[in-house]
C-alpha cells in the first residue's frame, strides 16, 4: 500500500464523494484546493452515464467548482472509447438519455431502433420507457452483444435517498433473458484502461478516491489501485465492517482526506 502522500494522481468519484444531489459535500472544496497546491492531479471519474462530461461541468460550477470538461472521465465515454477499439462506426440499440445519445453519436456511431443493431448498450436511463426494456430483452435474448456502461444499484441524491441505477436494469434484463452485460464502468478494468490510455498517466502513482465497495474500492483492487474508501454516499460505517472487501484508506469524507494530505506534509 502506498503512502497517501505519494500518490500523484487522484481519481475522484463524483456522486456520493464530491457532492451529493445538488449541494457539495462540506470540505469537497478544499479537498479540491489541497490537491492543487500540492501540485496533485485530479481526474473526476463517474460510472454515471446518464449525463456527459459537459453536462457535469455545468454542474460542478453551478456549485462553485470550475473544473476544466477535459477532466470529467464517464463510463458513457469509456464505453464510446471500447466499442471504437472494436468495431468503429456500428450500429448501437441504446438504452440511455439524450446526452448519452449526444456521447455516442459524437463518437461516431449509429444510433438504431428499429434495425437490427452489432450491439445493445445499457446506461443510466432516466428516461426509459417498457418499450425500450422490451426490445433490448428481444435482442439480447437473440444474442446480440450486450454492454452496460456500469453496474450501480443506486444513485444517491442526498438525505439518504436514492434514485435506481443501471445495475437495477441490468437485473430486469437478466430475469427476462438469462443474461447479463458485459460491464466497462467500475469496477471493470476497461475504464482503467481507457482513462489511463486517454490521460498518458500510469497506476502506479494513482489512487481511486469514492464512496462504493463494489464499484469505486473493488475497482482499485482488480487493477492494483491504491483505494480510499469516504463513508459520505452509499457505504456506512456499519456495511464496510461486513463487508469483505477493505481499502487502503478509510475517511469518513473528502475533507478528512485533505486533512490528512495536509498533515503528512507538514
Amino acid at each position: 500500500m502506498r503512502n497517501i502522500k505519494d500518490i500523484d494522481c487522484f481519481l475522484l468519484d463524483l456522486d456520493g464523494t464530491i457532492y451529493l444531489g445538488e449541494s457539495l459535500i462540506d470540505g469537497a472544496r478544499e479537498f479540491l484546493q489541497i490537491l492543487e497546491a500540492q501540485g496533485k492531479k485530479a481526474i473526476f471519474v463517474t460510472n454515471n452515464s446518464s449525463k456527459n462530461k459537459h453536462s457535469y461541468q455545468q454542474k460542478l460550477e453551478k456549485m462553485g467548482l470550475r473544473v476544466n470538461p477535459e477532466k470529467i472521465f464517464t463510463s458513457g465515454e469509456a464505453t464510446t472509447r471500447y466499442l471504437n477499439k472494436n468495431q468503429p462506426g456500428a450500429k448501437i440499440f441504446l438504452l440511455g438519455t439524450p446526452l448519452l445519445e449526444d456521447e455516442f453519436f459524437n463518437a461516431g456511431f449509429e444510433l438504431v431502433s428499429e434495425a437490427v443493431p452489432d450491439y445493445v448498450v445499457l446506461g443510466f436511463d432516466t428516461t426509459l420507457t417498457y418499450g425500450k426494456l422490451w426490445k433490448a430483452c428481444d435482442h439480447v435474448r437473440n444474442d446480440v452483444i450486450y454492454i452496460a456502461t456500469h453496474p450501480d444499484y443506486n444513485c444517491p441524491i442526498g438525505e439518504g435517498k436514492y434514485m435506481p441505477d443501471a445495475g437495477a436494469i441490468i437485473k430486469f434484463i437478466a430475469a427476462s433473458t438469462g443474461k447479463n452485460p458485459l460491464v466497462i464502468g467500475k469496477p471493470n478494468h476497461y475504464i482503467i484502461a481507457s482513462l489511463c490510455e486517454k490521460y498518458k498517466v500510469g497506476k502506479e502513482n494513482m489512487a481511486i478516491v469514492g464512496d462504493r465497495l463494489y464499484t469505486d474500492i473493488a475497482l482499485g483492487i482488480n487493477t492494483g489501485i491504491t483505494t480510499v474508501l469516504v463513508l459520505s454516499g452509499e457505504t456506512t460505517q456499519q456495511q464496510y465492517q461486513c463487508s469483505d472487501i477493505k481499502a487502503s484508506y478509510l475517511f469518513s469524507s473528502v475533507k478528512e482526506l485533505g486533512q490528512a494530505l495536509k498533515n503528512e506534509m507538514n
